[in-house]
């Protein structure tokens, strides 16, 4: 996705972050990005964030005398060191590319530069959601409004397409494998041939590769986790939807501490929050479907409330939101600015507006388990590898379960447990 060539011009600081002493470390990196903060006047001050359960975040400011909390923000960087171990689930290359991109299209604050675990980017100054924000009508169209530009806007990647190998390629041997081996590109693509790479399916089987096999309990897990995977790339994976051949850039971890609600002045004809996205570690091209349902799930935050996850109305007003703005966006996109009232009435009159709104609702409803499968396998690689307090162990079976709930309906019907009725619901 994007112009890789772009990264190179990215300053490189041969300096890590660490968390055992976080102070002196962060002091030397920022340091390094700004030399001449260590002689002006005003001292250097770190707070860090704990809304991640990956990385460490710190914000880095330069508290200059007389200076404003808004001039001193305007000024400040945000300095994100990978979690360990990460680099099982998260291309770093890719996660750079990403944010050039973004950042080119007004999607995201300037990336400053990389150090040897880590990043560091121009700070936004917001309010980072928490996750019952996400619930507030005027926060969520926000959220739908900018996820609709990012879908219509963002292009995804020219094609690396694996042509001859089919999902027999997979190779048994990286199933039965301990440890996590470096696994060849065209085993892991081989579950989406012909399809442009890497994407969800192949991020989910990258990481299925990654899980350890140390008992004959995990060995089981594995292999009935490659058949989950297969045969739901076989039901979905070539679904038509927006975006070239049913693909959008999707952010793919749109939780409540990646939703900063800028500054802003509603008027009475519009309330609706602005928000902007934030850590694009896992954006990568998938269904517009899939990033839609898996927002919804994080609306239950990471103790998976699923009492206030969103209903069918509100869903279908989201998804209104959201077409409305993926079209003013698209429009614009492809013949430069366009009025919104103009734009509106050439894509979505009347009828026209519901059909799409019907047929999203319907995609997004079969995608509505894949998030528990996404994350539920991600939570069982974190549990062996993570250093951070957060239990992962306990977290992958709920998350897994969602999908199993999900896959235990039987047509457009509604499975067990309380996630499925409370999604169920009017």
């Amino acid at each position: 996705m994007g112009d890789y060539t772009t990264t190179k011009t990215l300053r490189r600081i041969s300096l890590s972050y660490n968390n055992a002493d976080s102070h002196a470390s962060a002091l030397r990196l920022v340091l390094a990005l700004f030399p001449n903060w260590e002689h002006e006047s005003g001292e250097i001050e770190f707070i860090r964030f704990k809304d991640g359960i990956t990385n460490t975040l710190l914000k880095a400011i330069k508290r200059r005398p007389g200076y404003s909390e808004e001039e001193i923000d305007n000024e400040a960087v945000l300095l994100r060191a990978y979690g360990t171990g990460t680099e099982v689930l998260i291309d770093r290359e890719r996660e750079s590319a990403s944010h050039f991109l973004l950042a080119q299209h007004n999607l995201a604050s300037p990336l400053l530069a990389r150090f040897q675990n880590g990043l560091m980017y121009k700070f936004i100054r917001g309010r980072v959601c928490q996750s019952q924000d996400l619930t507030q009508e005027s926060i969520w169209k926000g959220v739908a409004r900018r996820l609709g530009e990012w879908h219509a806007i963002l292009p995804v990647r020219p094609a690396e397409t694996t042509t001859s190998l089919g999902i027999e390629a997979v190779g048994l041997e990286y199933l039965v494998s301990v440890g996590s081996p470096k696994i060849p590109l065209d085993r892991i693509n081989a579950i989406t041939p012909n399809k442009p790479t890497p994407n969800i399916w192949t991020v989910i089987q990258k990481w299925i590769f990654a899980l350890p096999v140390r008992t004959e309990v995990e060995l089981e897990r594995k292999y009935r986790l490659q058949q989950e995977l297969e045969r739901t790339v076989a039901e979905l994976g070539n679904n038509p939807g927006l975006g070239k051949d049913g693909i959008v850039v999707g952010h793919c971890d749109l939780l409540s501490g990646n939703v900063i609600v800028l500054p802003s002045q509603p008027t009475a004809e519009d309330t609706v929050a602005t928000v902007s996205f934030i850590d694009y570690e896992y954006t990568t091209p998938c269904p517009a479907a899939f990033d839609i349902a898996n927002h919804f799930a994080e609306w239950g935050g990471f103790d998976c409330d699923y009492s206030v996850l969103p209903t069918r109305s509100t869903r279908r007003a989201f998804l209104q939101e959201y077409l409305l703005s993926y079209y003013q966006h698209l429009d614009r996109a492809s013949n430069g600015s366009m009025p919104k009232t103009k734009t509106t009435q050439l894509s979505l009159d009347g009828s026209d507006l519901n059909e799409k709104i019907d047929s999203l609702m319907a995609e997004v409803d079969r995608f509505r388990g894949i998030p528990g499968l996404y994350w539920g396998i991600w939570a069982l690689i974190q549990a062996t590898i993570s250093q951070i307090d957060f239990d992962y162990a306990a977290y992958a079976p709920i998350r897994l379960q969602e999908y199993w709930d999900w896959r235990a309906a039987t047509g457009e019907g509604v499975g067990p447990g309380e996630r499925e009725q409370r999604l169920a619901q009017d």
